[in-house]
Order: structure tokens, then C-alpha cells, then sequence
């Protein structure tokens, strides 16, 4: 089973750019699909992206569309959350997680290992 370090988190002004990386330890990266997730002040944790274990699927939620990027990189064993065109809305505490799979899906009830977490917050 992998470990997750969450980095990259800060502070920004709307429209700026930040960029997150999750580091894996352990064995078996390329095993697993990985996701991104968040929780703003006050709020539950929501799903922001997913990506299969082979980059085949990927997933969104609407709110970020067209302005967040998921992406892995097996060789360095890390995920990463590309995130442009920032809004106040995007504060929130962002967490990494990874499911073990056999399938190319980016959808599951549970994830099996999650990080701690960064904090991002948007400045208007």
C-alpha cells in the first residue's frame, strides 16, 4: 500500500495559478487510480478530480472544468493537480487519495489511502 504527501498548497489571488503534487511511497503506483478532493470551510470533503490507473479516464467535477488538469507521472511516482483561472471558491483544504484497481474507472465508494492534506486559499 502506497503513503500520500499533499504539497504545492498556498496563498493566491483570484485568476492566479497553483500547482499540487502528491507524493507516493510504497509499492505499486501505477496500481492505482488517484484522485483529488477538497474541502472548503464549513463544508463537506467533494470530489474535484480522478484519473485511472492508466491515464485513460479522467474525471472532473463541473465546478472546475476547463480550469483544473489531473495528471501522473509513474516514473516519479506523483500526482498532480494543475489548477488555473482560481476563484475565492476554490479555498479549501485539498487532499490526495488512491484506490487500488484492476479497472480504468475514476469512480469508487471508497478510497483506500489518503493524504493529509494542503491548504489552499484564493484571495478575492
Amino acid at each position: 500500500q502506497v503513503q500520500l504527501v499533499e504539497s504545492g498548497g498556498g496563498l493566491v489571488q483570484a485568476g492566479g495559478s497553483l500547482r499540487l503534487s502528491c507524493a507516493a511511497s510504497g509499492r505499486g503506483f501505477r496500481s492505482y487510480a488517484m484522485g483529488w478532493f477538497r474541502q472548503p470551510p464549513g463544508k463537506e470533503r467533494e470530489s474535484v478530480a480522478a484519473l485511472s490507473r492508466s491515464d485513460g479516464s479522467t474525471y472532473y467535477a463541473d465546478s472546475v472544468k476547463g480550469r483544473f488538469t489531473i495528471s501522473r507521472d509513474n516514473a516519479k511516482n506523483t500526482v498532480y493537480l494543475q489548477m488555473n483561472s482560481l476563484k475565492p471558491e476554490d479555498t479549501a483544504v485539498y487532499y490526495c487519495a488512491a484506490k487500488w484497481t484492476i479497472s480504468e474507472s475514476t469512480y469508487f465508494t471508497s478510497w483506500d489511502v489518503w493524504g493529509q492534506g494542503t491548504q489552499v486559499t484564493v484571495s478575492s
